[in-house]
């Protein structure tokens, strides 16, 4: 059963993260190690700014985090951090923001999803345009070596996202963290490697 106001609502709101999200991100950065300090990474999807606020703890003040949202996201108080509204799916706000960013990023996230419609097909295809998305624009922003992860509802195409993540990095694999909802069909994809002379 669905329980909004769970173990890790709470503990967000007691440790002033604004989202339960944040230990996601916290989660994987244990155990793969994705942030660094100094590091320029692009937050795709960033509302309400939990995962936010654990890159702009990893990345340090010598860092920069962009985060980017179609919705308002309320500023944050750490000076590393822009924040960019515009929508992934308009293709001029993607060439302005590939444009801004060059290739100075060494990590994209993403926790991207979409307006749900509780019809499971329905939200996987559009989960899936989401992280193909998020890919292609990885592939233009991206340093040699960067990291790319992407929150994906599973389903029947999540073979096709894995394979397209894997024509550009050196290695490609689906990670589950602890702190997804039990009855979450959430996955993450870890791509490490990009190789952008296959772009």
């Amino acid at each position: 059963m669905y329980q909004r106001k769970d173990h890790y609502w709470k503990k967000a709101k007691k440790e002033g993260y604004r989202s339960r999200a944040a230990y996601k991100l916290i989660e994987i950065q244990k155990s793969y190690g994705i942030l660094r300090r100094g590091d320029r990474v692009l937050d795709l999807g960033c509302a309400p700014g939990g995962w936010l606020q654990v890159i702009a703890r990893e990345v340090g003040a010598s860092g920069r985090v962009f985060g980017v949202d179609r919705l308002h996201v309320a500023p944050l108080p750490m000076a590393c951090v822009e924040l960019l509204q515009g929508d992934l799916l308009d293709p001029l706000f993607c060439r302005n923001l590939e444009d801004l960013l060059g290739r100075i990023v060494r990590v994209v996230t993403s926790d991207m999803a979409p307006d749900t419609t509780g019809i499971g097909f329905q939200d996987h295809a559009r989960s899936c345009q989401l992280v193909h998305r998020a890919l292609d624009v990885s592939r233009r922003v991206l340093a040699p070596g960067g990291v790319f992860l992407a929150k994906l509802f599973q389903g029947q195409e999540a073979g096709a996202v894995l394979e397209d993540a894997r024509r550009d990095f050196r290695t490609a694999r689906w990670v589950v963290p602890t702190s997804s909802r039990k009855a979450s069909s959430e996955i993450y994809l870890l791509a490490t490697g990009f190789q952008p002379e296959a772009v």
